[in-house]
């Protein structure tokens, strides 16, 4: 098992990719904990903490209480569709960056001093395969992204000397409730299931991704 003996603390590990990531890591072996703010439903892989993201303070107590850790999944984050760029009101902007970025931002605070102090560890962020350039009417989202994956790049020059790595994943559209909802003419069939973006997560997480630092990693299916 890729995990075994592991302690994965995930973000946002109630939400349909949280729980994707978590089922992958626990068959590979490992402890599961799951940061949100939000309630577990009945049958939730892991264990779950209430915590919320955008406070230090909280970040702070959580991690004190769960202690050693060696994988982190920094899986929180949102999407949501713009209009124009020209149009795009401070409301939005400042929404896409605070859930894609400062909840990184803060919790990588809270984390990182911990993963350094034991010598060894593991990040892995959720960038955009569709920030690497930009497209109509995402701007918001795209750009919150974008700076993900630049300070996943950075994190991982700062740290990977101290044994730590960090990288990230880009998927494309993700096979979720909501997706599939808000897309119903799509194929559902190209797009990446939580579970395989988990499975990536899951190996970038392990001894067998050691020498890889700072990579941003397309997952993207059939599209």
């Amino acid at each position: 098992m890729l995990l075994k003996d592991k302690v994965m603390v995930i973000t946002g590990g109630l939400g349909v990719l949280g729980q994707g990531v978590a089922r992958i890591a626990q068959r590979e072996g490992a402890r599961v904990i799951l940061l949100d703010i939000i309630d577990a439903p009945d049958g939730a892989v892991g264990e779950p903490m209430r915590v919320d993201l955008l406070s230090e303070s909280s970040l702070a107590g959580c991690f004190e209480q769960i202690g050693e850790f060696h994988i982190l999944a920094n899986i929180a984050g949102g999407f949501d569709m713009g209009p124009t760029v020209y149009t795009t009101e401070d409301e939005q902007w400042d929404a896409m960056f605070a859930i894609n970025v400062t909840t990184l931002r803060r919790t990588l605070k809270a984390a990182v001093p911990y993963l350094l102090e034991q010598g060894r560890g593991s990040i892995i962020n959720v960038g955009a395969a569709a920030a690497a350039r930009g497209v109509a009417n995402l701007s918001s989202y795209l750009a919150a992204k974008s700076t993900v994956m630049r300070l996943t790049e950075a994190l991982s020059e700062e740290v990977k000397a101290q044994g730590i790595n960090v990288n990230a994943v880009l998927p494309s559209v993700i096979d979720t409730p909501r997706n599939r909802a808000d897309m119903p003419s799509a194929d559902f069939g190209h797009w990446v299931a939580p579970e395989d973006l988990g499975d990536v997560i899951c190996f970038l997480g392990s001894e067998r991704a050691r020498a890889i630092h700072g990579a941003l990693v397309p997952v993207t299916g059939l599209s």
